[in-house]
C-alpha cells in the first residue's frame, strides 16, 4: 500500500505469551501449538471480533475461522482444518 509503513507487535506483560500492535494494544495477537497444530489468533483492529489461523504441521495444510470471540475462531479453523484430513490435536 502505498504511503503506509510497516509496524511491529510487541510483548504485553511478562508471561501473559500474548503480543499487540505498538500504539494500538486492543490489536492483539497469540499464537499456541500442540503436537499436530499451530493456531495464530488476530484480534480486529479495534480489539472486536477473532480471526484464527490453524496450521497442520505435518503436511502445512491451512484454514481460516472468523468469529466474534477467540474460542469460537479458533474452533472453526480446527474444526475446517479437520475437515480437509489434517489429524486432530495430539493428545
Amino acid at each position: 500500500m502505498p504511503g503506509s509503513r510497516w509496524g511491529s507487535f510487541v510483548a504485553d506483560a511478562e508471561g501473559a505469551h500474548v503480543i499487540h500492535q505498538v500504539g494500538n494494544p486492543a490489536h492483539r495477537c497469540r499464537v499456541e501449538h500442540d503436537g499436530a497444530t499451530l493456531l495464530v489468533h488476530l484480534s480486529g483492529e479495534d480489539g472486536d471480533g477473532w480471526t484464527a489461523l490453524a496450521v497442520d504441521r505435518a503436511t502445512r495444510r491451512w484454514a481460516v475461522g472468523q468469529a466474534r470471540t477467540q474460542l469460537a475462531a479458533a474452533t472453526r479453523a480446527v474444526d475446517l482444518l479437520r475437515e480437509q484430513g489434517a489429524p486432530g490435536p495430539a493428545g
